[in-house]
């Protein structure tokens, strides 16, 4: 499973988010997308950590959690074809 972290500050970095998940158990991955244009943050994230039952705590903990001045969204990632279809 993957964590989607929406609404982060656009200051936010990989060892920022690494600091505040790791608290939940060890983190595998994380993506940080920037725009292709102009390089600057999307204001979310992808957070992958060891265990399902860490994302579970994570997710329970966090989301609407305040972290650098905004409110965080954050679930369970939707695979990709899942998000674009329901997008449209």
């Amino acid at each position: 499973m993957t964590i989607y972290v929406g609404n982060l500050s656009y200051q936010a970095t990989p060892e920022d988010l690494t600091e505040v998940f790791a608290e939940y158990g060890s983190v595998k991955r994380i993506s940080l997308p920037s725009d292709r244009e102009t390089g600057r943050l999307r204001g979310f994230a992808f957070v992958e950590l060891a265990e399902d039952a860490q994302e579970d705590a994570a997710i329970a903990e966090l989301d609407g959690a305040e972290w650098m001045g905004r409110q965080l969204k954050v679930n369970k990632a939707k695979p990709r074809e899942e998000a674009r279809s329901a997008a449209r």
